[in-house]
């Protein structure tokens, strides 16, 4: 039964490798594989208590992936329908962006308008226990079930947060979780001010619609617009390199190169502005990541737009969502590094904006400190410098003036008025 076990385990792996692969390193593999099956025959054979094999072999998929890096991970059938129903911008949970770090949930970012950032939940939060029980010994994705169930039931976080000598109890209730990713409005009736909290399925269509009927609806008192990206964990690359397009005339947006020669494309802006070459600044944070500095990007090095806040994540890495035939879910796969279309590589360093303005309210809330070069298995910056290739909380707004306790939003208002008497395209060109 063993060597059959064995055997098969073996097959089925090796059925991946490719065909031509040199004959001493597939026989190395067969060993590491036969070794596996017989470990797994001895667990099920000796340990102490009745095991469940298929949840053996996860385990083993799970901590197989996690020696990767931490973007890459494997969906079983139903936390992969729960990807799926999250990329069209509708879920069930708390609302927040979370990766682990040294076997605890930590929060990228919470969603605007959710149950987490209504309870005031942080980036750079680190949860160590849900509903008491420890999370330690947990995966990621254990830990991400927990936090989902159904709406209006409760779970309560205990958090450690930076600067602070004692944990948070946090009680959250549940909600369905339906991301409106594009809000936007005129301030003092003449700047537009637009916010992406993610990048889902509608999120360029909302800000065409939104953000482009704004701009059409004021003419010529328009100075500009301000483009709030922090605190938004990322999402959809296409969604991305749409966004970027609504505000770019031409050139490239994003390219991306792996270990895969089909890895490596190109994407380039197709032309039209929403808002007719208007200066624009764009916010970004610490809680800044993955689509968010795309954009950012391509509009920093087109000198489309200055960047204004302070470093972002530093997510450049791309995830390829390949589902696993007969149904058994899908693998989330890290295969490429994106760049900017100066050539810059983003993973772990970030987005380094134009102009730095550090995060000022009233309760001096911390700046996330927490970036992609802090976790455990992020992939190395490549150092490739090529030219021409690839939460905190949202700001409270007030009735009148959103700008009112929000030194970064109001530093780049004050900036897009400065353009208008300087005369934006002698600034911005």
């Amino acid at each position: 039964m063993k060597r059959v076990l064995a055997a098969g385990i073996a097959g089925l792996m090796m059925a991946s490798l490719p065909a031509l692969a040199p004959a001493q390193e597939a026989a190395e593999t067969y060993e590491q594989l036969d070794l596996f099956g017989d470990i797994l025959e001895h667990i099920r054979d000796d340990y102490v208590e009745d095991v469940d094999t298929s949840e053996l072999i996860e385990a083993a998929i799970d901590g197989m992936i996690a020696s990767l890096d931490p973007h890459s991970k494997y969906h079983d059938p139903k936390s992969f329908r729960e990807v799926q129903v999250q990329a069209r911008g509708e879920f069930g949970g708390l609302g927040i962006e979370v990766t682990m770090e040294n076997g605890l949930v930590k929060v990228i970012a919470p969603i605007d308008d959710t149950p987490a950032q209504r309870a005031g939940i942080e980036p750079g939060d680190l949860v160590t226990h849900l509903d008491g029980e420890p999370v330690q010994g947990l995966t990621l994705q254990q830990a991400v079930d927990k936090m989902r169930g159904p709406a209006d039931s409760e779970i309560r976080l205990t958090i450690r947060r930076s600067g602070l000598d004692e944990a948070l109890e946090v009680p959250i209730t549940r909600a369905i979780i339906k991301i409106r990713s594009v809000r936007a409005r005129l301030v003092d009736d003449d700047v537009i001010l637009a916010r992406i909290s993610t990048f889902s399925e509608r999120t360029a269509d909302d800000l065409e619609e939104i953000v482009g009927g704004l701009w059409d609806e004021t003419g010529e008192r328009a100075l500009g617009a301000v483009l709030d990206l922090r605190n938004n964990p990322g999402g959809l690359l296409e969604q991305a390199i749409a966004v970027s397009d609504a505000f770019l005339e031409r050139g490239e947006i994003v390219s991306t190169r792996g270990r895969r020669a089909d890895s490596a494309q190109r994407f380039s802006a197709e032309g039209g502005d929403i808002i007719d070459g208007a200066p624009m600044v764009v916010l970004i944070n610490g809680g800044s990541a993955s689509a968010s500095e795309i954009v950012a990007g391509a509009l920093q090095d087109h000198r489309r737009a200055v960047i204004l806040g302070t470093r972002s994540f530093g997510k450049g890495s791309v995830q390829t969502v390949l589902p696993l035939p007969s149904g058994r879910g899908a693998l989330r796969l890290t295969t490429a590094h994106y760049f900017t279309p100066a050539g810059r590589d983003i993973q772990a360093n970030g987005i380094e904006p134009d102009i730095v303005v550090e995060r000022i309210r009233p309760q001096q809330e911390p700046e996330p400190e927490h970036r992609e070069g802090d976790l455990r298995g992020q992939l190395d910056n490549t150092g490739r410098d090529d030219a021409g290739t690839d939460g905190d909380t949202a700001p409270e707004e007030a009735a009148d003036d959103p700008a009112e306790n929000d030194y970064q939003l109001a530093r780049a208002i004050d900036l897009l008025r400065g353009f208008h008497l300087l005369s934006g395209d002698a600034v911005l060109n």
